[in-house]
């Protein structure tokens, strides 16, 4: 019988990443599953600094220009700590004792991978989500026909059911899809206006797909995650490709998916680290932006590519 190969854990201080050569950019980052990060890092280092979410944002993103983050809320039945952290974000005092000056935002909605979940009641839960002063967006909604962890049918249904209480608000969506082009695009194009704000999160489909999207919904944006750097995907970087030769340039996003996606070439600026870091979080975006400015080339660096993403982040979610 083979033996398992021990997976190498580098040390905690790896987490605070060097500063990066354009770190005079701030970072937002349009989709962060926060709480999933910090119960990851604390899983993963059970004896770590880092006692409470507050105490992990101010030690790992301190002197790293993180000027706001959106923390994504989506599963059923709802979390009870969102109000907590939200909360204490309200005031200029808040942000600065608890987030260590970070604007914190969030938006709340149902995956589709628990859509058989979906109730009146979560429903209600969210509505409620919504009132917040911190909540920009309601989401991740949409289709995953990757896993099927809900049926198809019930996915398209409770996905109609959120995009309609969502535009009913005026709030912006941050769309989940996957390999689900023919139906996402169906349902979108049925339910949503065309001028409504729209987050295609962690693209990862066909580049044609997403130009039929942008076409159609001229206030529609596409997220890259740290996905665009993995050979598997070969998609994310030709999109990136043909939206920076659109008239406009790209509607893009930066976003971490944090804890998932992290970038393949940030090890280069890690080189003393021996295995692979155990979580992806915010202050990772610059390195998103470098692959995707290496993607596109044409004078777009990554200092560009994050003002752009910046300027998009404003016009979507209005931070």
């Amino acid at each position: 019988m083979g033996k398992n190969k021990k997976t190498h854990l580098p040390n905690e201080k790896y987490l605070s990443l060097p500063a990066h050569a354009e770190a005079a950019t701030p970072i937002i980052d349009t989709h962060t599953h926060l709480l999933s990060t910090f119960s990851s890092y604390k899983s993963k280092y059970t004896s770590g600094k880092y006692e409470t979410v507050w105490d992990f944002v101010r030690g790992i993103y301190a002197g790293r220009n993180v000027k706001a983050i959106v923390d994504v809320w989506c599963e059923a039945p709802v979390q009870s700590a969102w109000k907590e952290l939200a909360d204490s974000a309200i005031t200029p005092d808040g942000r600065a004792e608890n987030w260590g000056g970070i604007e914190y935002w969030f938006v709340m909605g149902v995956h589709p991978h628990e859509a058989s979940v979906y109730t009146d009641a979560v429903e209600k839960s969210i509505l409620e989500a919504m009132a917040h002063p911190r909540c920009v967006g309601w989401g991740e909604i949409g289709l995953d026909y990757h896993y099927d962890n809900s049926p198809r049918a019930i996915q398209q249904q409770v996905f109609t059911r959120q995009l309609r209480q969502a535009v009913k608000l005026g709030k912006p969506l941050t769309i989940h899809t996957r390999e689900a082009e023919e139906d996402t695009e169906r349902i979108l194009k049925q339910e949503v206006p065309v001028h409504h704000k729209i987050h295609i999160h962690c693209f990862t489909d066909s580049p044609e797909f997403a130009q039929r999207l942008l076409d159609h919904f001229p206030n529609l944006h596409i997220g890259i995650t740290g996905v665009i750097s993995y050979l598997t995907n070969v998609n994310t970087s030709a999109l990136v490709r043909q939206m920076v030769a659109s008239p406009g340039g790209p509607r893009i996003l930066l976003e971490t998916d944090a804890p998932f996606m992290i970038p393949a070439n940030i090890y280069a600026s890690l080189p003393e680290v021996k295995g692979r870091l155990p979580l992806c979080h915010t202050a990772m975006i610059p390195w998103v932006a470098e692959f995707t400015a290496g993607v596109v080339g044409g004078g777009w660096g990554t200092a560009k590519i994050m003002q752009r993403a910046n300027e998009n982040a404003q016009l979507v979610y209005g931070i």
